[in-house]
């Protein structure tokens, strides 16, 4: 019996991989960090040979670390950073643009267009989506124009445009198989949630031919096996998910009204609506949070462009830290009496505004604010936009307020002033796991569930171990000043 699941985790900032054994454990990890390009304001790119080289490199690594070979694995498992979009050539496997990242809003005026021409209706029906430069069919029309000939080279089946999952499988398996999972393919905005197919109104609406777009398969399936020279023998790939589907499944949210929200360089709240698509009155999204035996199960979702990377921008734009890890004792530091609220829009606002025009701000300075006031405000930010995103949930999903219990996972949770600031403005508990590496292990789980490596949904469910529940603390009435100071900045902001 194979003694791992090879997950794979392409993140936005970075590249990982990680072995799994059969109890869920980590057997050994590598990491890459990926550049970013920025060739001008609102625009974010990567290299597809970076994405690329830094995923192999990082199996290889792990490979090494335990001098495991092809045979000790079961199958591989695929994470990836959502929306970004690649299209490559299906002879060589090259791109013919930088990859366009999930955060870039270079196609904010299109979308805008179509927003005023009525077609936000039909995207929304169809996807559970908003019009918005966030997804990526405008993407791929910008690629498509941007390269000369390509549009004409897509339509005659010479290219192929995937998420960074389909770039990476048709690599791995070397150019043999061009497919995405159904989370992914939520995410594109010409994906029918409902139908469970490419919908021919979309590609027409944002000029998108049929003939670039992967196979679309579930979550737990057989997505081909890699060439045998990428690790000395052909390994089966069984799993793919979408980053934030991922965490939803290695947080075993597999009851309808669970919650969970993960906090890596932005955030993403998704709520389990179980086999009933819940039409959102609030502005988040209706997604598919998994496929699995050809089922859907779906979600209502909430995205925050900007979490861990306020702390980021803390670090390499204010440089007021050295290390990520130095915003707790700082924050903890600052003045109770400053109410000083940032607002970090610096990409645009996401749910449940959806303002790409809208930019950062800070509010309630004074001469006596100092780091530690803003080392604070960018991590109650987290917090707030969080609590914007959890009342829309209520909102649209009927149940009691009390029975709100908050999954978290990704790099921010090990900041415990973070987290218990988040239970005390939501007044609600927050639970993070003993296991960290939610997101891989969720794609560990598909693949090993295809594989028989893992157990059912509901035995892989009872393994899920609590670490610490952070619970409320705070006054009331000081939860109610806070919230109120930071609706009042975003209003502002709005207006």
């Amino acid at each position: 019996m194979a003694a791992y699941i090879l997950a794979i985790d392409q993140g936005t900032t970075s590249s990982r991989a990680l072995l799994v054994r059969p109890d869920g454990s980590v057997a050994a990890l590598a990491q890459e960090e990926l550049p970013q390009h920025f060739p001008a304001s609102g625009q974010v790119e990567q290299e597809a040979e970076d994405i690329f080289g830094t995923v192999l490199r990082c199996c290889r690594a792990v490979l090494d670390k335990t001098g495991a070979g092809a045979s000790d694995i079961a199958a591989i498992g695929i994470t990836n950073q959502r929306e970004t979009t690649l299209v490559w050539e299906r002879a060589t496997g090259r791109a013919i643009h930088r990859a366009i990242v999930w955060q870039d809003r270079r196609t904010a005026d299109l979308c805008a267009r179509l927003e005023a021409e009525g077609h936000g209706t039909l995207v929304r029906a169809r996807t559970g989506l908003v019009i918005d430069p966030y997804f990526s069919a405008t993407k791929i029309g910008h690629i498509l124009d941007a390269v000369p000939g390509a549009r004409k080279r897509a339509e005659r089946g010479e290219l192929a445009f995937g998420t960074v999952d389909s770039f990476l499988l048709f690599r791995l398996t070397g150019g043999r198989v061009h497919a995405t999972d159904a989370t992914n393919a939520s995410r594109t905005m010409l994906f029918d949630i409902h139908a469970g197919a490419w919908d021919d109104d979309l590609l027409a609406l944002f000029d998108v031919p049929r003939a670039v777009l992967p196979e679309v398969r579930d979550c737990a399936a057989e997505f081909g096996t890699t060439d045998p020279a990428v690790f000395g023998a052909a390994v089966p790939v069984r799993g793919i998910a979408g980053d934030q589907q991922a965490a939803m499944v290695g947080q075993a949210c597999f009851a309808p009204g669970m919650v969970k929200s993960t906090y890596g360089t932005g955030c993403f709240a998704l709520l389990n609506t179980g086999a009933t698509p819940v039409a959102s009155n609030n502005r988040l999204l209706t997604t598919i949070a998994y496929q699995i035996d050809g089922r859907r199960t779906y979600a209502l979702e909430g995205s925050i462009f900007v979490a861990g990377a306020a702390v980021q921008w803390l670090r390499d734009g204010l440089k007021i830290i050295a290390h990520a890890r130095d915003c707790d004792p700082l924050a903890s530091a600052a003045d109770a009496g400053q109410d000083v609220i940032l607002v970090p829009a610096f990409v645009g606002l996401g749910a449940p505004y959806w303002r790409p025009d809208v930019r950062g701000a800070l509010f309630g300075l004074t001469r006596a604010t100092g780091p530690a006031e803003l080392a604070r405000a960018a991590l109650e930010s987290v917090c707030f936009q969080t609590c914007d995103l959890i009342d829309a949930m209520r909102a649209d999903w009927p149940g009691d307020d009390n029975d709100t219990v908050l999954r978290v996972d990704g790099g921010m949770v090990a900041s415990d002033f973070t987290m218990q600031r988040l239970a005390d403005l939501l007044g609600a508990p927050v639970d993070r796991p003993a296991e960290k590496e939610t997101t891989v292990l969720g794609a560990a789980y598909l693949a090993g569930l295809t594989s028989g490596f893992f157990p059912p949904p509901d035995a892989f469910a009872a393994q899920w171990r609590l670490d610490r529940r952070f619970t409320p603390a705070m006054p009331d009435e000081a939860r109610a000043r806070r919230l109120s100071a930071w609706r009042a900045a975003v209003g502002s902001l709005l207006g």
